[in-house]
């Protein structure tokens, strides 16, 4: 078993330091020029919550859940992480005795998650390029 450096041991910072990156040369200035995606969005389920809402005028709490095969308590935050940011709207009401919560993408969304296909096929073009 090979021994490890005093900085692994420590849990000091490696030489290269905590915010260099390990790109060099032509793809970091690459990097420079491309636009940054929206983090909001780029999460898996949260991106998944945008697309299905950009396909469908509204959706069900219960229809999202099977849609994305995730939890209760997932969904949850992640859709009110996008509802806090206007990204989609929420709906609650009654099903005879069942609560319903409906969910409908906001027309600034719609914008940012177009915005973020487009930055998304920027960064394509970009790899495609090289």
């Amino acid at each position: 078993m090979a021994a490890k450096s005093s900085a692994a041991r420590t849990g000091a910072p490696s030489p290269k330091g905590p915010a260099q990156s390990s790109l060099s040369g032509p793809a970091q200035a690459v990097d420079r020029h491309l636009p940054q995606v929206d983090q909001l969005i780029h999460e898996r389920i949260r991106l998944g919550i945008v697309s299905a809402l950009a396909v469908n005028d509204s959706l069900t709490f219960k229809e999202l859940k099977t849609l994305l095969q995730t939890t209760d308590g997932n969904l949850s935050i992640h859709a009110r992480k996008l509802e806090g940011a206007g990204y989609i709207a929420c709906n609650k009401s009654f099903d005879g005795r069942m609560p319903k919560t409906e969910y409908k993408l906001t027309a600034t969304g719609r914008k940012m998650f177009e915005k973020y296909l487009g930055h998304m096929e920027a960064l394509i073009q970009a790899m495609r390029e090289r």
